[in-house]
This record gives structure tokens, C-alpha cells and sequence, in this order.
């Protein structure tokens, strides 16, 4: 059922921070510490327990993989955050944007279509079908 894990929602708050923590293999104080920084964000419930996402987790595993593995310090795993969100930001404007021009476009090109009268484009056939015929 592979398909069910496809389905979660990555952003519904699951975890309290002692199993949060155990995921991830930080302590616990890592991860309020991380917080503080501004370096990942759970949710509250009402009572104001802290309760991490999947997106969330995996965060935390990619701030791990950038201390432990890479060696960067937590200012520069921030750097890399915010360049990661504006990259994001700028990639979904982008997407926009494109969109956007595709659609007019195709609004224009669908225009200039209709616009063409049937003479003009028999007269293209034409042309097409004699310049096939001469490979002298």
C-alpha cells in the first residue's frame, strides 16, 4: 500500500518532540533549539505542545545532513534555508509567469488563425507542395 503513504499530508502535525527527536536521532533540546533559530517551525495543539509534521522531519534530517555530514554551522544552514525558500518563491513565479504566457499565446496565435482568409492559406499548401517537388 505504497499509495497510502503518497496520500498523507506532509504538513499535519503528527509527532510530539520526543518522537520527533527519536526520528530524526537528535535530543530533544536540538530541536527547541533549532526553533529558537528560526530553523524549523511545528505546529501548537491547544495546550501549546509542540508537534512536528512529516515536512518537518524530513527538515530536521536536512539540517543533520548539512551539520553532520557537510559541516556547515547553523548560520550558514539558515543561509541555505532562506536561499532554498526564495529559490522556491522564484521558481513558483516563474512557473506563473510561464503560464500566463502560454495561455496568451495560444489566445493569440488562435486569433491570427481565424484572422487568416482561406486564400492566403491555399496559397501556402500551394508553395508547400512545389517547393517538395524541386530538389534540382
Amino acid at each position: 500500500m505504497a499509495d497510502d503513504a503518497s496520500n498523507v499530508d506532509k504538513d499535519k502535525p503528527l509527532y510530539v518532540i520526543s518522537v520527533a527527536a527519536e526520528l530524526v536521532d537528535m535530543h530533544p533540546q536540538t530541536l527547541r533549539l533549532y526553533e529558537r533559530k528560526g530553523l524549523i517551525e511545528p505546529s501548537r495543539s491547544a495546550g501549546k505542545t509542540r508537534l512536528y509534521s512529516q515536512r518537518n522531519i524530513d527538515e530536521l534530517r536536512e539540517i543533520r545532513r548539512l551539520t553532520q555530514e557537510l559541516g556547515v554551522n547553523l548560520a550558514g544552514v539558515e543561509e541555505i534555508i532562506k536561499l532554498r525558500q526564495k529559490l522556491d518563491r522564484l521558481q513558483e513565479s516563474m512557473e506563473d509567469r510561464i503560464g500566463s504566457l502560454q495561455g496568451e499565446l495560444e489566445s493569440r496565435m488562435g486569433g491570427a488563425k481565424g484572422a487568416l482568409p482561406a486564400e492566403i492559406t491555399q496559397l501556402a499548401r500551394e508553395l508547400a507542395d512545389g517547393s517538395e517537388g524541386s530538389d534540382d
